[in-house]
């Protein structure tokens, strides 16, 4: 089971960053290409990208490129410098349709060839942050056999809307939770928009918590301070885990007794509660064996 817990930004054009991000406890390292790296820097991010992917796949990490969109006239040339057999995915932002998608795709194939990497491993992260991407989130998720996973990005969705950003974030509470609904639909992870008040964790907490609640099943940090709360929000506590071993035992009784349910706690325990509680018992050896 892979762990789409925590992904971290880390600016492609900032050496010093990247050779922290050495030792950045996040599920995914994410070497940024676009919203972080000024335009006058993008070529040097490029060619520091691609010296230093392989670099952190070999300290162990899973390493993606967040390239710019397909409207730049930039991503081809960044995909050329930095697909390789050391890189797991790239990010697509500012997504607008399933045809960008597929473009990403036929990119994505005619490179690997040449870069002599397996033909459809490298994997992609779709961004739903416009108000056409969320309509069709489903359709953008299933677009490619690459896609792993649809990210919320917040900023760029009120940018497109036209309205303002707030700290409580009661503005996208509704196109937030349809992303997950949409992941969930198309069998790929979900992550959340980054939470920008990176000295705050307590609410980076709070708001991590409300993500996991609507279906998220990671999240992006902008900060490594953020990381250990991100990750350990989208485990399950050491509770959840021994309340799923509880219902697993209880429910094999109740399975020897002939019995299709059982009451536990003053709640009904049927088929849907055990296939939760096997979900998050996998989940939770996933965790472990990854030593996080």
């Amino acid at each position: 089971m892979e762990l789409f817990r925590s992904f971290i930004f880390v600016p492609g054009n900032r050496a010093n960053m990247l050779e922290r991000a050495r030792n950045f406890n996040s599920d995914v390292i994410m070497v940024d290409l676009e919203d972080s790296v000024p335009p006058g820097e993008k070529e040097t991010a490029r060619e520091m990208a691609k010296e230093w992917v392989p670099a952190l796949k070999k300290e162990g990490k899973r390493v993606m490129v967040r390239v710019n969109s397909l409207d730049t006239g930039l991503t081809r040339q960044e995909l050329e410098a930095v697909v390789s057999p050391d890189l797991y995915g790239i990010s697509l932002g500012k997504v607008e349709s399933t045809w960008n998608m597929r473009d990403a795709d036929r990119m994505l194939s005619s490179i690997e060839h040449l870069a002599g990497v397996e033909p459809g491993s490298i994997k992609m992260v779709a961004w739903a942050e416009t108000a056409s991407a969320l309509v069709d989130a489903r359709d953008i998720a299933t677009a490619s056999k690459r896609v792993v996973a649809l990210a919320f990005g917040a900023e760029d969705f009120t940018n497109d809307m036209g309205i303002e950003r707030t700290d409580t974030g009661e503005e996208v509470r509704v196109p937030r939770s349809l992303v997950p609904v949409a992941a969930r639909a198309a069998n790929v992870a979900s992550l959340d928009s980054p939470f920008v008040l990176f000295q705050d964790p307590d609410a980076l907490r709070a708001d991590a918590q409300r993500a996991r609640q609507m279906g998220y099943t990671g999240k992006f940090a902008i900060h490594p301070a953020q990381l250990d709360i991100i990750n350990d929000t989208f485990s399950p506590s050491a509770e959840e885990i021994a309340y799923a071993r509880q219902i697993m035992a209880a429910w094999e009784e109740a399975k020897a007794a002939g019995r299709g349910s059982l009451a536990m706690d003053g709640r009904m325990v049927d088929v849907p509660v055990v296939k939760r509680a096997q979900n998050l018992l996998a989940f939770a050896d996933a965790v472990e064996a990854q030593g996080r």
